[in-house]
């Protein structure tokens, strides 16, 4: 049987840089799925029509994209698709400081750095920037490449990591579940109910079991789901049971209806409704697109 993997990238960046950063000119994307060591902000300009793919979020992109991504195990590419640009532009920022990683490194956990750290902790799943933000950074990424001194260059790009890390409307982009990160919350009452999830998704889950866990009324549990979370909680299970079902799909050549079943489906049908309504595509398609883009052995 052919067998497919994430590459697992070896990247540029020694121990003893700061950053590494690739600005380059090409006519296509070429390279496969990855991951890699590192924490990464790719810039893509002129990319209209190619897909971006982080985890199990897949999109087509616009003629700028810009996106952060600090977890080692995040598969993620940007595919031609149906790009016709001859130009894009493409620049890459790589570096592994700040965040309590290797020798006690917790640079970001400083009071200067908190907008910073929240921003890193969020890109574990990915995190995508609006037009908005990406134009207040433009000239600095611009710039970036072009500075010599290696002081100033790692000044430059903590300014561009500080403006983003102020900026409204990025959004992440792989489910928590696919993303295998640590569910988080600054309610106790709503970490309690993510974590029960997390713990009981391949169970049929009742508005009335996690409203009791949250001590709270039905309708007043909605709410206030909705206000923490963005998302109802029916959407909200859903988006978990689908991360779980995508990596799943990815990890391993269990049947759609195995793992629908393992991830809370009784119905295959339903599954593979609920799945297209949400990833554009059926189960399969999901499974044969990422294997397309893998490294095959």
């Amino acid at each position: 049987m052919t067998e497919y993997h994430v590459l697992h990238e070896i990247t540029p960046l020694m121990d003893h840089d700061a950053l590494y950063i690739a600005d380059r000119h090409k006519t296509e994307f070429s390279y496969p799925i990855h991951n890699h060591d590192v924490y990464e902000l790719n810039f893509v300009e002129h990319g209209a029509g190619v897909r971006r793919i982080v985890g199990d979020n897949s999109e087509i992109i616009d003629n700028f994209d810009l996106v952060l991504i600090t977890s080692a195990d995040l598969e993620h590419v940007w595919d031609q698709n149906e790009c016709k640009s001859r130009d894009i532009h493409e620049i890459t920022i790589q570096f592994k400081f700040g965040m309590g990683e290797g020798s006690n490194d917790d640079f970001f956990s400083k009071t200067p750095f908190a907008s910073i750290r929240r921003m890193m902790n969020e890109a574990r799943k990915g995190l995508a920037f609006p037009i908005e933000g990406i134009m207040k950074v433009y000239e600095k990424l611009e710039h970036l490449s072009r500075i010599n001194d290696r002081f100033m260059a790692l000044m430059e790009f903590l300014q561009i990591l500080n403006i983003l890390s102020h900026c409204e409307g990025a959004y992440t982009l792989a489910t928590s579940s696919f993303a295998k990160v640590k569910v988080e919350d600054d309610s106790r009452r709503i970490l309690k109910v993510k974590n029960y999830i997390n713990d009981h998704y391949m169970d049929e889950i009742k508005l009335r079991e996690v409203s009791s866990l949250a001590n709270m009324s039905e309708s007043a549990f909605s709410h206030f789901f909705k206000l923490h979370t963005g998302k109802t909680l029916s959407d909200y299970i859903i988006d978990i049971r689908l991360g779980f079902a995508t990596r799943e799909l990815i990890d391993t050549n269990d049947s759609v209806s195995e793992i629908g079943f393992s991830c809370g489906y009784n119905n295959l049908s339903n599954f593979n409704r609920i799945f297209k309504r949400k990833k554009g595509c059926s189960p399969s398609q999901f499974r044969d697109s990422y294997k397309k883009i893998k490294v095959i052995i």
